[in-house]
C-alpha cells in the first residue's frame, strides 16, 4: 500500500472541474484585469404588490412587494413537442420584500433600472347577510 501512487491520471490541460479554470483564470490575470460583475442596461425590473388570488378568498401573499425582471428575449416554441420555451434566465428570478423602499434600495445599490407599479386599493361593498331577506330585495325569493 505504502508503494502506490494515488494521482489522478489526466491529460494535461484536461480540467477536472470548472472552479479549476476560473482559478488559473484568476491566478493568470492582474486584479485590474479581472472581470467585474456590472448590471446589464436592458434589465429593467418591476416593482410591485401581487394581485389577490381569484381562486381564494383570502388575502396572503399580497401585503410584500415583489420584484420581477422584464422578459429580455422573446418566448421561443420547441418544434418538436411544440412547447413554450425561453433563454432568459432572469425570468427566473422573483424577489420579495416587506417594504416598497426595499425593493427601491436594492434596485439602486445593484444599479437596475426599476419601475414601480403601484397597487390599487380594492373597492369594497358593504353587505350584511340580512339583506338576503329583506323586502327591497331586488328579486324575490324563487323558492
Amino acid at each position: 500500500m505504502a508503494g502506490i501512487d494515488r494521482t489522478p491520471l489526466r491529460k494535461p490541460g484536461v480540467l477536472r472541474y470548472a472552479t479549476e479554470h476560473y482559478t488559473r483564470i484568476a491566478a493568470s490575470t492582474k486584479p485590474a484585469q479581472r472581470r467585474t460583475r456590472q448590471a446589464e442596461p436592458s434589465m429593467t425590473a418591476r416593482i410591485y404588490k401581487p394581485a389577490k388570488n381569484a381562486m381564494q378568498s383570502g388575502t396572503a401573499k399580497t401585503r410584500e412587494w415583489q420584484l420581477d425582471y422584464e422578459p429580455e428575449k422573446p418566448r421561443t416554441i420547441e418544434p418538436l413537442m411544440g412547447w413554450t420555451s425561453s433563454s432568459d434566465m432572469h425570468q427566473q428570478v422573483s424577489l420579495r420584500f416587506h417594504t416598497r423602499d426595499e425593493a427601491v434600495a436594492y434596485c439602486e445599490r445593484e444599479g437596475i433600472p426599476y419601475q414601480v407599479i403601484e397597487p390599487k386599493e380594492p373597492a369594497r361593498r358593504r353587505a350584511a347577510y340580512a339583506d338576503n331577506f329583506a323586502f327591497r330585495r331586488p328579486e324575490p325569493w324563487t323558492h
